[in-house]
């Protein structure tokens, strides 16, 4: 098997500005996720009841549908519905962070229901009110417990992003496909493309995994 490497060192730099893009959406999307995603979580846990029915058709919606159709329906549809015409980056970040946000808060309202009703209660006794109650007593346990299964969501975060190159965002995928086509040599490009994702997520999943080893105690009650 004849194996060429040569376009990858020629396109270095064409192939590196698609990995600070795929870098920039990553974080840009974990952190839209997860501020729109604790909101959710805590109004679905607190918020009056109408307001959680609301909330609970937008998180089982965004959870049936998949990622690629929201972010096809944010890149077309929105400018025909709204008339605003979104940058492919931007209606990425959009697609990602709504369909990301319905998760991460799913993982917030099972991290905050998993603490003993008997903290509340005590707090609610000691005279503390429902906002020093959550600040105090069950966000601080209810993050350590969410650790696990945010980084999952993160891992899948980064992941996702790979999508985006259907409406040609540049990033690391959109790139890769850009030079395989023109180098006829896919194998070479897409293995090292499959290379630069893990070493990408190998170490945020380690990371977090070490960390909740390290503060697990601190959820215990």
């Amino acid at each position: 098997m004849d194996v060429d490497v040569s376009p990858l060192f020629i396109n270095w730099r064409f192939l590196a500005g698609g990995l600070w893009l795929t870098v920039l959406l990553s974080l840009a999307s974990a952190v839209a996720a997860t501020i729109v995603g604790l909101i959710i979580g805590l109004a679905r846990c607190y918020a009056p009841h109408p307001v959680r029915l609301v909330l609970a058709f937008y998180v089982d919606s965004m959870r049936a549908i998949p990622v690629l159709v929201v972010l096809v329906w944010t890149f077309f549809a929105v400018p025909i519905l709204s008339g605003l015409t979104l940058p492919p980056f931007w209606a990425a970040l959009t697609a990602l962070t709504l369909h990301i946000a319905a998760y991460v808060s799913e993982i917030v309202r099972a991290g905050i229901e998993s603490i003993r009703p008997g903290q509340t209660r005590a707090a609610l006794a000691l005279g503390m009110s429902r906002r020093q109650l959550v600040r105090r007593i069950v966000l601080p346990q209810a993050a350590v417990r969410m650790l696990p299964t945010y980084g999952s969501l993160l891992s899948v975060t980064i992941k996702d992003t790979a999508i985006a190159s259907v409406i040609a965002v540049p990033e690391l995928m959109r790139q890769s496909e850009t030079i395989a086509a023109q180098s006829f040599r896919p194998l070479e490009v897409f293995t090292t493309a499959m290379l630069v994702y893990f070493v990408i997520l190998f170490p945020v999943t380690r990371g977090v995994d070490r960390l909740y080893r390290r503060v697990a105690h601190l959820g215990r009650s």
